[in-house]
């Protein structure tokens, strides 16, 4: 995919699209935003992780909070954290400036709760790895999602499925952008964990004006 963009958009808004495009536009076109106890916890496990530090351990280098991006795909963000695994003979890595030898970028991305059944995360995750693809001119071939509730990861590999997924998404996510408009509400089970619901009101989704009008004109009407 060979297409220019004008602005560049934010990388975690993939995750936003996937999971519900109304939602991406409430909060990347309207500027929207709800706190909840769940967008708390998930924004506190990012944080713990996002703290900017590189540590060693081994053979491995740890980079925190490390910045994105991706002048093909039109993204800008940042990885949580990003492990660069020191490559060994025969294995393809990247050179890194001030280090010996060539390393293999493995991102890993912190969310809350648990593993999901949907690709949001997965999306989200992969176009961190083709961004890392395009700095480093390296092949990324997996990475993991921490999850907050099961203290575990789950490996992620970007098979061609997925990088299909992930640019595809990317299309649709600055067609949105670029519209300014946000699509209308669809009442969905996912919607009741959702930060924005208040504001969203997919309750009222597909509800008829004039029903809704006729309905407070006859309460009005009523003896009280």
């Amino acid at each position: 995919m060979d297409i220019s963009y004008n602005e560049p958009a934010p990388l975690s808004a993939l995750q936003h699209l996937v999971f519900c495009e109304r939602q991406c536009a409430l909060i990347h076109v309207e500027g929207l935003w709800v706190e909840n106890p769940l967008t708390a916890e998930g924004r506190s496990l990012h944080e713990a992780a996002d703290t900017g530090k590189v540590e060693t351990r081994g053979d491995v280098r740890i980079a925190r909070s490390l910045h994105l991006s991706s002048a093909r795909l039109g993204l800008v963000g940042r990885a949580d954290v990003v492990e660069l695994h020191r490559a060994h003979d025969g294995e393809e890595g990247a050179r890194l400036a001030g280090l010996r030898g060539r390393w293999r970028p493995f991102p890993v991305e912190y969310k809350r709760g648990r593993p999901k059944s949907h690709d949001a995360d997965r999306v989200q995750l992969c176009a961190q790895a083709l961004c890392l693809e395009e700095m480093l001119e390296v092949s990324v071939t997996a990475g993991a999602l921490f999850y907050g509730k099961t203290r575990r990861r789950e490996d992620v590999r970007f098979d061609t499925d997925l990088r299909a997924a992930t640019e595809a998404a990317v299309v649709r996510l600055h067609e949105l952008l670029a519209s300014g408009a946000t699509p209308p509400a669809v009442l969905e089970p996912k919607c009741r964990r959702c930060s924005l619901k208040p504001l969203c009101r997919p309750e009222a989704a597909g509800r008829s004006a004039v029903a809704y009008l006729e309905r407070a004109l006859q309460a009005a009407e009523e003896p009280g």
